[in-house]
């Protein structure tokens, strides 16, 4: 990625109330909002952070996504797992470049995307055919060619096995995880990790009664919470709303013989 946006990058056109529209840039293109129309080539060739107007004279800055921008606007089937939980996922899984991981279910690949920026190889399972490729896609757009070859995934189900071993983490985005425990105590190497996203406490009880009872230890579910502020000179105070619960990440180690 060089300094100057080029044909086929994915920009953000942020209007003067600071909405954001997800745009791939193409020779010839245009951009059409209800606040007039923009031609991409007044942009390729130039630097993000660039201010022009609209036909009808509306301001916009362009700027190129960052992974939090293009996860909450990229195309999706399947509901994300948003980005305040994605940063501490990636901390509890202790993803790091190079890490063997097995990922199930795949979504849209917001997860695998987050991994995949911090240098993991995946190998993911999702029993939709239309998921699959719609993370794939994802995937390329965001992270380029070079990611979707550390990005193995296949249609198959995770409640029926894990053919798989010695893998460094798990981490699950599935509506029983409990009933994949038993699958990867067996595919994960001792001491690996494994995480689970669970949007009910009742889906993460079960899942940390299905740790205990093969041989994970060290179990923890946590809450992430998100709260703003608003700052305007000196009239400073939370924001009247915030994003709070949106699920629970709960991870274990498995233990040796």
């Amino acid at each position: 990625m060089g300094e100057m946006l080029e044909p086929g990058e994915q920009v953000l056109f942020v209007d003067n109330k600071k909405r954001r529209y997800l745009v791939t840039l193409e020779t010839g293109g245009e951009f059409h909002s209800h606040a007039g129309i923009i031609n991409h080539d007044d942009l390729i060739g130039g630097p993000e952070g660039a201010s022009l107007k609209s036909s009808r004279g509306s301001p916009f800055v362009i700027f190129r996504p960052t992974l939090s921008d293009f996860i909450l606007k990229m195309p999706r089937g399947a509901q994300v797992i948003y980005p305040k939980d994605l940063g501490p996922l990636l901390l509890l899984a202790d993803i790091y470049p190079g890490a063997k991981v097995f990922e199930s279910g795949v979504g849209s690949g917001a997860l695998s995307m987050t991994m995949l920026r911090s240098g993991a190889d995946i190998t993911g399972y999702d029993i939709r055919e239309d998921f699959v490729e719609r993370a794939r896609r994802n995937v390329e757009v965001m992270l380029g060619v070079e990611a979707t070859g550390r990005y193995k995934v296949e249609v198959r189900d995770t409640y029926d096995g894990i053919d798989l071993a010695h893998m460094d983490r798990v981490v699950l985005d599935l509506p029983e995880p409990w009933q994949v425990v038993p699958h990867a105590a067996l595919a994960l190497r001792t001491g690996g990790i494994i995480v689970a996203y669970t949007p009910s406490i009742v889906q993460a009880v079960k899942f940390r009664e299905a740790l205990s009872a093969h041989s994970f230890d060290f179990a923890e579910t946590i809450e992430v919470l998100n709260r703003s502020w608003h700052i305007d000179g000196q009239a400073v105070r939370p924001d009247h709303r915030m994003v709070a619960h949106t699920g629970f990440l709960s991870h274990a180690r498995l233990l040796g013989p």
